[in-house]
């Protein structure tokens, strides 16, 4: 008996393993990575770029990386399928919470701007770099417990924006399995989320209708209509970037806050980095300043 017979061809030919990406080839794809989107490969993360090229490789029927890359360059067809490969290079594990120092600063921060504040001023937080929404309704959710506990009602707006379309679709739906949601205190996750038959939780409408999601590439913050922010969360981002546009990104990132306004960056993403617009926190577990005047 034949075991084969039946067997649609590109079952077959998916079978089939590919060859190793080479040097040349290499090099083309981290040359148009980091022109269009900032992120650099280095080799080391080969074998990775070459493992989500061949998943791809294998979905579209193509039998090279040269002719993948030809695809992505192509006019508008190719944008569509870039957009969809970035998916899968950009998105990265993620959940409430990451990093807690960091949000333990932002309730400080917040509490203290409160007692300054003017009556009814909205605060406008950012998270840059959402991925699936995780970080953006984290903040969400300490501003709305700071305004809850001083007996005010909510007033304030979250952004979320990340280069990932189906990240930014996850984070839209705001529905995270258990293990997302592991560093919230019972309380919290009683208050902000809704149980679902399933074992995963929904952000509740209250912090959902005050976050908002948009794709922005970084390298184009200078057409960024982000303004006046009160809070900027830049984190697990400045990583795929060289260190001259790390610099630069945090340059219009430090523009875009309001005066007073706090600046939070990944700790080890950026050493010996200073702007005249800012001064550091002084704080030992947290890599975050605030803008003078």
């Amino acid at each position: 008996m034949n075991e084969g017979r039946g067997m649609q061809p590109s079952a077959v030919w998916a079978m089939k393993p590919l060859p190793d990406i080479t040097a040349a080839e290499f090099r083309a794809w981290q040359e148009l990575l980091e022109t269009r989107s900032g992120i650099v490969l280095n080799e080391q993360r080969r074998a990775f770029l070459q493992t989500i090229l061949a998943t791809r490789l294998r979905e579209l029927g193509l039998d090279s990386y040269t002719a993948y890359y030809q695809q992505v360059t192509d006019g508008p067809r190719g944008a569509v399928e870039w957009s969809h490969l970035m998916d899968h290079l950009t998105v990265q594990e993620t959940h409430f919470f990451r990093h807690s120092p960091s949000f333990r600063l932002l309730g400080e921060y917040l509490h203290g701007k409160l007692a300054g504040s003017a009556a009814g001023a909205a605060w406008q937080l950012w998270s840059v770099g959402c991925a699936s929404g995780e970080e953006a309704y984290s903040l969400a959710l300490v501003a709305a417990e700071v305004q809850r506990e001083a007996g005010l009602d909510a007033c304030f707006g979250v952004t979320g924006s990340d280069l990932s379309l189906n990240a930014l679709t996850r984070a839209r739906q705001g529905n995270y399995g258990s293990r997302r949601v592991g560093e919230l205190e019972e309380a919290l996750l009683e208050r902000y989320f809704l149980a679902q038959p399933d074992g995963s939780f929904t952000v509740c409408d209250a912090l959902r209708e005050r976050t908002c999601f948009a794709r922005l590439n970084v390298l184009d913050l200078a057409r960024a209509p982000q303004r006046g922010m009160d809070v900027i969360f830049c984190q697990n981002l400045l990583i795929y970037f060289r260190r001259w546009r790390r610099r630069d990104i945090l340059a219009r990132l430090a523009e875009r806050l309001a005066p007073g306004g706090l600046l939070v960056i990944g700790v080890g993403e950026v050493a010996d980095w200073h702007h005249p617009l800012l001064q550091p926190v002084a704080d030992e577990q947290v890599l975050a300043f605030t803008r003078k005047g």
